[in-house]
């Protein structure tokens, strides 16, 4: 995906270029200081961010603030219905999202049931503008719930003993989390994210011999990073 995005990118800097190019030679005279230009800065790097981003609903969020600033703009509709419009935009693109993906029970909403009936309690670690760091060495681990408010967690999986599938709920508002995954031990990532996101920093290949870390993000002006 990261090389999709660089050959969009590309393409919106030459097209950008060739527009500056047939102005300056007199062959076109292409205002690109319409009224609202600024907006293309939120919409076009949200829509590259919708085809190549695993998580789209910040970028399709995105897309809807710079679109109706630009409407704005060019005063076909007015500020004060843009302040009366976003908030229910921003809040039904996520309720869209919620629904949708609870629609689908998948292996992981699977693992977390089964988990939750075994009576076994899933560990807890919960930043507010501070730090923790949880370290599982030598501990099985089954589920965790992680969460960080104006804080940072860091988890360390890297030496616990894992043996079967399993969570991790996180949650990050203005705040980061960081999993630490071991090499033998798949990833599948679901995340909700709003100005914010999950990225994986190592490349898996899914192996049929290995167990599952299910891994639900929300993410609000924070982010997931798995290394």
């Amino acid at each position: 995906m990261k090389r999709i995005g660089s050959i969009l990118w590309g393409i919106v800097f030459i097209a950008a270029a060739v527009i500056l190019a047939l102005n300056a030679f007199g062959v076109a005279s292409i205002d690109i200081f319409f009224d609202g230009w600024w907006t293309l800065f939120i919409i076009v790097p949200c829509v590259i961010g919708l085809i190549t981003d695993r998580e789209k609903t910040g970028s399709i969020i995105g897309i809807c603030i710079g679109v109706f600033l630009l409407l704005c703009c060019q005063d076909v509709i007015g500020f004060d219905l843009f302040w009366k419009l976003i908030i229910p935009v921003i809040i039904g693109v996520i309720g869209i999202k919620m629904i949708v993906k609870n629609l689908f029970v998948n292996k992981g909403t699977e693992v977390y049931k089964m988990i939750k009936e075994s009576g076994t309690e899933l560990k807890n670690g919960t930043a507010t503008f501070s730090g923790v760091n949880m370290n599982f060495a030598g501990e099985v681990f089954e589920g965790a719930e992680l969460n960080a408010v104006f804080g940072g967690v860091k988890c360390d999986l890297r030496n616990a003993v894992i043996e079967k599938d399993c969570v991790i709920n996180a949650s990050a508002i203005f705040g980061g989390i960081d999993i630490y995954v071991p090499e033998n031990l798949n990833v599948k990532i679901t995340s909700t994210s709003v100005f914010g996101g999950v990225s994986d920093k190592n490349y898996r290949k899914n192996d049929a011999g290995c167990h599952t870390l299910y891994i639900y993000a929300t993410c609000l002006f924070g982010g997931v990073e798995v290394k």
